[in-house]
């Protein structure tokens, strides 16, 4: 069943073969190439392709930058900076609109305009890709560039991990900088709760440092306030032991959904007593696929030991299953399986909410992702997917502080998110209403049985969703306070186009 549910996502994926548009040069595009004539591609040069076409969402595919700017190393990036900097300055200080750039860490957003952008920079920091462990083996270096494929490939021949993506071809530097979700949070919270240290290029150009004892307060910005302050380079996150995990899907027919969701709902309740922190998830995700007209269920269970079927799972093990994936196995292996379910090339949208742990307020989400069935049944290529997974209180207080505003939570949460893939621009508009309105049924619904959050967590939000607005208003303050304090006149508010913004600008 995992053969054939692969192999037919994948048959879906499309390339870009379109006839890159030749934007006339501006001034500060002929700059950057003049200042780094070997880290400047202009289209249709080869690498200039290359980097579009390398993009996960057909979306992203589809914008044209007037030139991409790939640092081969940080000085390099910190020369790009001042360069915008300083044009930047020119436009705005006589009235002008500045010229927009975005930044491209893996580039697997779904999210059109996050790492790219319309006739404007696209800086690519691929190439700042390396994976130092230390020499104590209590901490791994990597770059901004790299993806959480090359962490783990050098960690698993050290017997470490980290917490990272559970999806083996994200890059590190979005998920990272939004939270991030990893297999070990149950042990060790969110990714950001993990990081020791940044390398950042702020507004000015000047490459600096956050830490715990150097620059705090963009230190703990950082961790969830995504791109509001600047590029950060490289991390350095602690890594702990680990050889190998239990995991893999389990995939079973839609008509198992009730059951599905009742063991999801028992499972997500906080009870301290039977809490495991090696049990990672569940991602319980109910897909529709409009080619075969079926409904699908696919969990993927992880345990961060090797035991198999710990007992924390027995509430989904006791579900008939059609296959079972589910063995013991590197931690790239099983974020490479993840990584297999969601090939590149083409449409995609995610849209997310958070609830509180409600019997009532779960299976209202699942019958709106089935009204969403009905609503984009003639959408070619569709694959609608309802994922649920749990946020639990003791996993929100792990690790350092951050900027997400949950430390206060002392209710079990469950993050709903939609995701959709699908093949013709000329259906996005319908997608983008209908997975809209599922969202807003579900909220309104939650407000009404009172287990509505305002959380949402950032690297799952669609375009039209305000993830800092669900942090609170206090963590909010403190990341607007902090891009006032290391970026005073607004580069990345205003001139970065990727992202979410903090809802100011250069003047506030």
């Amino acid at each position: 069943m995992f053969f054939f549910f692969h192999r037919m996502r994948s048959s879906q994926v499309q390339s870009n073969n379109q006839d890159f548009v030749r934007f006339e040069r501006s001034v500060l595009s002929e700059v950057l190439a003049e200042m780094l004539p070997d880290s400047v591609f202009f289209g249709p040069d080869s690498d200039f392709i290359e980097s579009i076409n390398s993009y996960w969402a057909m979306q992203e595919r589809e914008i044209v930058p007037q030139c991409i700017v790939r640092p081969r190393n940080v000085q390099e990036l910190a020369t790009t900076i001042t360069i915008l900097k300083r044009d930047y300055d020119t436009r705005t200080q006589s009235g002008g609109t500045p010229m927009l750039f975005a930044v491209r860490s893996g580039g697997h957003s779904p999210m059109p305009g996050s790492a790219n952008t319309h006739d404007g920079i696209v800086i690519d920091l691929r190439l700042l890709n390396e994976v130092i462990p230390s020499e104590d083996n209590l901490s791994v270096n990597f770059g901004t560039g790299a993806r959480w494929s090359d962490v783990y490939k050098a960690l698993d021949e050290k017997g470490l991990a980290v917490a990272g993506g559970r999806n083996s071809d994200v890059g590190v530097g979005g998920l990272t900088l939004g939270g991030g979700l990893s297999f070990f949070s149950p042990r060790v919270g969110f990714v950001c709760n993990n990081i020791l240290s940044y390398e950042i290029v702020l507004a000015d150009g000047i490459i600096t440092t956050a830490s715990e004892s150097t620059n705090p307060g963009l230190w703990r910005a950082l961790k969830g306030g995504s791109n509001n302050f600047g590029i950060v380079t490289s991390f350095v996150a602690r890594t702990f032991p680990s050889k190998t995990v239990w995991g893999g899907f389990l995939y079973m027919w839609g008509s198992k959904a009730d059951q599905m969701v009742r063991a999801f709902y028992e499972y997500t309740q906080d009870n301290p007593g039977t809490y495991d922190e090696y049990a990672a998830g569940p991602l319980v995700c109910f897909t529709y696929v409009q080619k075969l007209g079926l409904s699908l269920i696919a969990t993927y269970l992880v345990y961060t030991k090797p035991e198999s079927w710990p007992t924390c799972f027995d509430g989904f093990g006791s579900i008939g299953r059609l296959w079972s994936t589910v063995k013991e196995r590197s931690l790239t292996s099983a974020t490479n399986e993840v990584a297999s379910s969601s090939p590149p090339g083409l449409r995609q949208l995610f849209i997310t909410t958070t609830v509180k742990n409600d019997l009532v307020t779960l299976k209202e989400a699942h019958a709106a992702y089935r009204r969403g069935v009905v609503a984009m049944r003639l959408v070619k290529g569709m694959v609608w997917t309802l994922i649920l997974q749990p946020l639990l209180p003791v996993m929100v207080r792990k690790g350092q502080a951050d900027s997400q505003g949950l430390a206060g939570r002392t209710e079990s949460l469950v993050i709903i998110l939609f995701t959709i893939v699908w093949e013709r621009k000329t259906d996005d508009d319908l997608v983008q209403r209908t997975t809209r309105k599922v969202i807003n049924d579900i909220d309104e619904l939650a407000a009404t049985q009172g287990t509505a959050d305002p959380y949402r967590y950032l690297n799952d939000c669609a375009s039209w969703q305000s993830p800092f607005d669900g942090y609170g208003a206090e963590s909010k303050r403190f990341l607007q306070q902090i891009s006032k304090v290391y970026d005073p006149d607004g580069l990345f508010q205003r001139a970065c186009s990727g992202g979410f913004k903090l809802g100011m600008d250069g003047s506030d």
